[in-house]
């Protein structure tokens, strides 16, 4: 009988266990403003991934969204990596090459990661979003294009990911010590952790102690004291190739961010650049990229880190760079823009807030394609902690956690030990290896322990997703004040004697112009063209004046107008006179402004 009973329990328990699933179905979810509910590519934006894992994302999303994604191939990298990038648009009878673009592009130093997470949540966010019940997005991906390289340098970013010490930018072999031998004398991860940390070596008469509140930090001691231990700096110091000299020939050594053709100077002037301009296949695939997509008229690179919006020129005087009056205001607006958007972050030129830059990406792509572009330095201390529990200023808390050096002195500034209680605080003690005694071919016994390298520069896993999301927000308030043509007015008159005149008024909707001054100056891109089809045109007139009362005329392909510029948020208005037609079209066609007609009905 007891056997029944507990066979009939049993049972129906089984019957109502669907029921419960069901109710605990992740179908049952509520929207968080902002955010996708049911995202058909599922990601966790709290980590960072390899060369390998954003290939699968781009893989993913343009198999989830046909519709909207184009993944290719721009190049090969110096070891044969794909130079992968996704066209985001909506696919329909405009080709995206016809609409103006936004380019973005991350990761060009090896050691500044986050830009690609920041670019795939970018291109993730479009796709998702892009629905029925968001008109912005959609609105967004019916007008622009959107070209998003993940990593402009998949070489370093995976050497970052599995080596304990990577160069600044690419692998491409140096001879950085001048022996003949190349990358034969880099950094020696002594205790395989894959990580660079800080070594440290006991002495009764050293220079530092342990600091006794907090074990993991080193005070230097105070005069006529005596300390426990010596630093010996970071970890590795053998000479491998027995020159006399430690860790002076790793692999890599130049900056792929002072190789652009515009600008340019070579290494005694410019630290870090190469040969000559372009010297390497990653900047030439983008290069020969932009080259074939002019349409492109608003950039954004990402590095880190400070916590900068910045801005061009990067050179006093712009170099050989022209920014108006009117290109200034642009970007200063939108710039200011951002500064509300991304707590800690200041809208910076680069020149004059911070250093000179030859040969930098953003100012080739100001400079050589006209484009209006923005370098988001990711990252800021300020965002550690309340700043008002710091006491101190914005500009002093913006610094905070910038340092990586394990020792510090009695006179160091408070806020330096912060990135010491931001590890315990936030992310339990995770952030730090703890001191471990190894063997040193040279100093013997020593001690190895720090930070890891994925603090200090980069954002720890919880705070990757809040930043990309408002990070993007700039990106998209920026691709939404990219030129936008409409040919708003056409009308018709009889004028007499078998003649009519067409008047139509097209309309930049947008704060952005069609050329910056650096495209007029240098013309970069063909004038606008504004075209009149259905009639036999006797003569075409630009309309002017404060009461469209002042006419130029267009003596040669009158047809076709030519337009220099049409400057954002304003009107530029064209007459023709025709004798003959009945029904009209007036046509716009702009490399950076895109396309747009209208009709006489």
């Amino acid at each position: 009988m007891k056997k029944q009973i507990i066979n009939s329990l049993a049972a129906l328990l089984l019957l109502a266990l669907p029921v419960l699933v069901s109710a605990q179905s992740p179908e049952f979810y509520f929207k968080a403003a902002g955010s996708p509910v049911k995202p058909k590519v599922d990601m966790s934006w709290n980590r960072y991934h390899s060369n390998s894992g954003i290939v699968d994302f781009c893989n993913r999303l343009s198999k989830a969204y046909p519709n909207l994604v184009t993944m290719q191939s721009a190049g090969k990298s110096v070891q044969g990596r794909d130079m992968i990038y996704l066209t985001i648009t909506e696919k329909g009878t405009v080709p995206h090459n016809h609409k103006p673009g936004y380019y973005v592009g991350a990761n060009i130093h090896s050691i500044e990661i986050q830009g690609t997470e920041m670019a795939m949540y970018l291109a993730w966010y479009l796709c998702e979003m892009y629905n029925e019940n968001n008109a912005f997005i959609k609105e967004l991906l019916r007008d622009r294009s959107f070209y998003i390289f993940p990593t402009n340098n998949p070489d370093g970013r995976d050497h970052f990911v599995t080596k304990a010490a990577t160069p600044r930018s690419g692998l491409a072999p140096r001879d950085d010590d001048r022996d003949g031998l190349f990358d034969e004398d880099g950094f020696d991860d002594l205790n395989g952790d894959g990580e660079r940390s800080q070594m440290r070596k006991k002495n009764p008469n050293g220079q530092y102690r342990i600091d006794p509140n907090d074990t993991r930090k080193m005070i230097r001691v105070g005069p006529g004291e005596k300390g426990e231990y010596d630093l010996l700096g970071t970890e590795g110091g053998i000479d491998n190739d027995g020159d006399g000299r430690t860790d002076e020939d790793g692999p890599g050594s130049y900056d792929a961010n002072r190789d652009w053709g515009y600008n340019w100077r070579p290494n005694f002037i410019q630290g870090g650049a190469d040969k000559y301009p372009f010297t390497f296949p990653e900047n030439q695939a983008v290069r020969d990229f932009a080259f074939r997509h002019m349409n492109i008229v608003g950039a954004q690179a990402y590095h880190n880190s400070g916590g900068m919006i910045l801005r061009g020129p990067s050179v006093e005087g712009g170099g050989s760079e022209v920014y108006s009056r009117d290109d200034d205001m642009v970007v200063d607006a939108i710039g200011k823009v951002g500064e509300k958007l991304i707590p800690g972050y200041r809208l910076l030129t680069v020149w004059k807030d911070l250093y000179t830059v030859w040969g930098g990406e953003f100012d080739w792509w100001y400079g050589s394609q006209g484009a209006f572009v923005y370098c988001n330095e990711l990252w800021t201390g300020s965002l550690m902690f309340n700043q008002q529990s710091t006491g101190l200023p914005d500009q002093q808390a913006a610094g905070q956690g910038r340092g990586m050096g394990q020792a510090q002195t009695q006179t160091t500034p408070r806020f330096n030990w912060d990135q010491y209680d931001f590890d315990q605080l936030l992310l339990a003690g995770d952030a730090f290896i703890p001191w471990t005694e190894v063997d040193h071919p040279v100093h013997g016994k020593v001690e190895i322990g720090g930070f890891t390298k994925s603090i200090g520069r980069l954002h720890p896993g919880f705070m990757i997703e809040t930043d990309a999301h408002r990070n993007t927000a700039f990106l998209l308030y920026h691709a939404y004040q990219l030129p936008k043509l409409e040919v708003t007015d056409v009308k018709v008159n009889d004028i007499g004697g078998g003649l009519k005149e067409v008047i139509a008024t097209i309309e930049n909707k947008r704060m952005t112009p069609t050329h910056s001054a650096q495209n007029l100056r240098y013309k970069i891109d063909p004038p606008n063209y504004i075209y009149l089809d259905g009639g036999n045109i006797v003569a075409g007139l630009l309309v002017s004046g404060q009461n469209l009362d002042v006419f130029t005329e267009q003596r040669r392909n009158p047809e076709r107008m030519e337009i220099p510029n049409i400057r954002g948020n304003s009107t530029v208005t064209i007459k023709w006179i025709v004798s003959s037609g009945s029904k009209f079209t007036v046509r716009v066609e702009s490399v950076k402004g895109g396309r747009s007609s209208a009709s006489t009905k």
